[in-house]
């Protein structure tokens, strides 16, 4: 990686280097070069609920222009949004998404989309991050290019969304009774298009967390803090609970016995589905090193075929494209399925798992069993930037070879630096919960005093 870019585009403190106007206005000049010299007159931005994001919109507005190229602005919406309208608006070039996913309030970031609604790759990021970096006082500047907003990008959104499921409106003749969802929006992008996909005339649904204010997004709600979906599926004796993170491009979810949900039983569920059905091309589900072992297992029943990529969506749709797999996603929640669209989207996926239960008639707990979750603890170590290779501190990698030998093959542990935040990420798998948990704390000791 660069200096700018993590594994989900620029992110940090907002009005701290690197997410500053000033940094907000050279990035929307080099996207917009980046564009303009593929051919195209424009680029999409769409931002999630965050107090920051208006300014950094207005910086990155002012440089697309700056080059000559016209600005869409999308307003707020899920990032896979912007995917979506950039492959769908005439002469749009790339999407910038203006968000930082699940981080706090104060934190914002900077997603770019290749024409086509695609991830950059590493090539690319690295010739946007030259561009950013580097003098722009030749940039031409004979044209500038006009900023207008994009009144119905929500419900262009949403129309494409529900236009992919054979979801029936329930009619009061028909005996067919609605499924009753509970959806928490986090605060985020999801807030106020969710009322248009998950409406009332096909399920029976509620909404929590969905009056953001510019600094609620994520806080104590959504995909990562899923306590009070749960308390309040099970009041409302619903059949399912949607918990998206603050751009809607993860999902997880809520039984209807409260229990979480996460993204590899989501990818069990529906690999299984899609197989049943025929539509599970190559017979291919990716997901990442740090999805539980349960997967692997219930996929190798199943005769699916299991690969593996590095942590991060688009590691994931990396593999996907290279193996020409249709499924895959992370634990986290990403999960992307590309005959539908060309990136990870919570509400598709929502989408997906709904049309699983009605098809079947299954409730999620019972399609859930069809993986057994192996104890896995994942911690996070607060680290400076330097990142010291941990491999090379002593103490640190004997007392992960200890643990690995205690294991004895019937688990492992994995630990790698976040790409989004100042963390250093603990993950330990094994047959014991109490023992896994014991395993993970250690090593955790052992990084904080090291490092």
């Amino acid at each position: 990686m660069g200096k700018l870019f993590g594994t989900d585009g620029i992110r940090g403190r907002a009005n701290l280097y690197p997410i500053t106007c000033e940094l907000a206005l050279k990035t929307g000049q080099a996207v917009g070069l980046f564009a303009q010299k593929n051919g195209h007159g424009a680029i999409i931005i769409g931002k999630d609920t965050r107090e920051s994001g208006d300014m950094l919109e207005s910086a990155l507005a002012a440089g697309i222009a700056s080059v000559g190229m016209d600005v869409f602005l999308a307003g707020v919406i899920p990032t896979p949004g912007v995917a979506y309208l950039s492959t769908c608006i005439d002469g749009v070039g790339a999407g910038i998404v203006i968000s930082a996913s699940h981080n706090p309030y104060y934190d914002n970031g900077i997603k770019i989309f290749r024409q086509g609604g695609v991830k950059l790759s590493d090539i690319q990021e690295e010739e946007i991050e030259s561009c950013i970096l580097e003098e722009t006082e030749n940039i031409p500047r004979t044209i500038v290019g006009k900023i207008s907003m994009i009144s119905d990008g929500s419900k262009m959104y949403s129309e494409f969304l529900l236009g992919k499921f054979p979801f029936k409106k329930p009619d009061c003749h028909d005996g067919i009774n609605r499924i009753k969802i509970i959806i928490d929006a986090s605060n985020g992008a999801a807030s106020s298009i969710s009322h248009l996909v998950f409406n009332d005339q096909l399920f029976d649904v509620q909404f929590i967390h969905d009056r953001p204010d510019g600094i609620n997004i994520n806080d104590n709600c959504g995909s990562q803090h899923t306590q009070g979906l749960k308390d309040r599926v099970l009041k409302e004796k619903a059949d399912i609970g949607l918990a998206f993170d603050g751009d809607a491009d993860r999902l997880i979810a809520i039984d209807g016995k409260g229990n979480e949900i996460t993204g590899d039983r989501i990818l069990a569920i529906c690999a299984k589905f899609a197989k049943e059905k025929d539509q599970l091309k190559n017979n291919i589900v990716v997901s990442t090193t740090m999805s539980n072992v349960g997967l692997s297992k219930t996929l190798e029943s199943l005769d699916i075929i299991h690969l593996k990529s590095d942590v991060g969506d688009r590691k994931v749709l990396e593999e996907m494209n290279r193996t020409g797999a249709v499924m895959g996603g992370e634990d986290s929640g990403h999960m992307l399925f590309l005959e539908d669209h060309t990136t990870g989207d919570g509400m598709l996926t929502a989408l997906k798992l709904l049309e699983v239960m009605v098809d079947t008639g299954t409730g999620l707990f019972d399609l859930a069993s069809i993986m057994v979750v192996y104890p896995q603890v994942l911690m996070n170590v607060k680290v400076d930037a330097s990142r010291p290779d941990f491999t090379l501190i002593k103490p640190i990698a004997q007392t992960i070879k200890e643990i690995e030998n205690k294991l004895m093959g019937k688990g492992r542990v994995l630990i790698r630096y976040s790409g989004t935040q100042p963390l250093l990420r603990v993950m330990v798998e094994g047959p014991d919960e109490d023992e896994t948990q014991g395993f993970c704390e250690e090593i955790c000791r052992v990084i904080k005093e090291n490092i």
